[in-house]
């Protein structure tokens, strides 16, 4: 086990440097120099070009690539252009906006997945089975950037239930994890049937059945836990996915985190900024990651990561 966990953070290195790299060279690489954005291009060429070198965007890209990969080994991720503050101050402000609204989208597929995935095993091949996988493939179908939208007009606008964007309180999280958690929960509906009707073909499960166990014990008590790896196994990946997946999500709903961080320091072309978004969702991914694997162990007991 110690042996596996050393072996995992060492693959932490590799797997981030590639993603700095690649960040660096794409966003460097793009089209539009940031000190026109910040000082518009009615500016004096010498104001120009003083801001520049204070940026350092004056150096060849490689030297400007040591220099970067110099600060990330000390801890320091640059300085904002756009808000004129460490780049770690600011990530670490919208940081925990992102996090919230990550667990509420959590929250919501798996208040949805569960029972649905266990009532279409318990009904396996019936009406109520059939209405579930159809309800699973299509919140698939939906992307975020349009069912957003709709829930506004719905519940915001008309109904005028929730509010409209804005984190405010409570109630503000609602649209937002919703529109997140749904394509997660279609997933692990269809993952979750497939792994107990997978499971329920086990001998083991016979014993149960000849003691007189109702056949829904049987799934919830008996066969949920085994079926539980390949589900863990996509929660996993798909916490990872609703990190990244709110950039869009944030956006729709003008919601003060990380996804939305992204999308302003893009534009805006500030590189460290980016670096250090990107930095953060990857971090959290390989993190989510890695806990996934030492969950199986909890989980089911004859599985022995080496």
């Amino acid at each position: 086990m110690r042996a596996y966990i050393l072996k995992r953070i060492a693959l932490f290195v590799p797997t981030i440097f590639g993603i700095l790299t690649l960040v660096f060279f794409l966003i460097h690489l793009t089209p539009g120099d940031p000190v026109d954005l910040m000082l518009g291009e009615t500016a004096f060429s010498a104001d120009k070009e003083r801001l520049r070198r204070e940026l350092r965007l004056d150096l060849p890209l490689s030297r400007q690539y040591y220099l970067f990969l110099a600060d990330i080994l000390q801890g320091n991720l640059g300085q904002s252009f756009y808000f004129k503050e460490p780049v770690v101050k600011v990530v670490a402000r919208r940081l925990p906006a992102t996090l919230k609204l990550t667990l509420g989208g959590l929250a919501v597929a798996l208040l949805l997945s569960f029972p649905l995935g266990l009532l279409a095993a318990y009904k396996r091949d019936t009406a109520i089975d059939r209405i579930a996988v159809f309800l699973a493939s299509l919140g698939v179908s939906i992307p975020n950037f349009w069912l957003g939208p709709m829930l506004i007009l719905v519940f915001a606008i008309h109904l005028k239930l929730l509010p409209v964007s804005g984190m405010a309180g409570p109630a503000s999280l609602i649209l937002p994890s919703l529109t997140l958690g749904t394509a997660m929960a279609s997933i692990l509906v269809r993952m979750l049937r497939v792994s107990l009707l997978e499971t329920l073909r086990k001998e083991y499960l016979s014993t149960a059945r000849a003691k007189g166990i109702r056949e829904f014990k049987v799934i919830s008590k008996h066969a949920l836990a085994n079926a539980l790896i390949p589900v863990i196994t996509v929660v996993g990946l798909q916490f990872g996915t609703l990190l990244s997946g709110s950039l869009i999500t944030e956006t729709i709903f003008s919601w003060p985190g990380l996804g939305r961080l992204t999308v302003e320091a893009i534009y805006a072309r500030d590189f460290p900024l980016v670096q250090g978004c990107v930095l953060a969702i990857a971090m959290g991914y390989v993190l989510v990651n890695f806990l996934t694997d030492l969950a199986y162990c909890s989980i089911d007991p004859r599985i022995r990561l080496s």
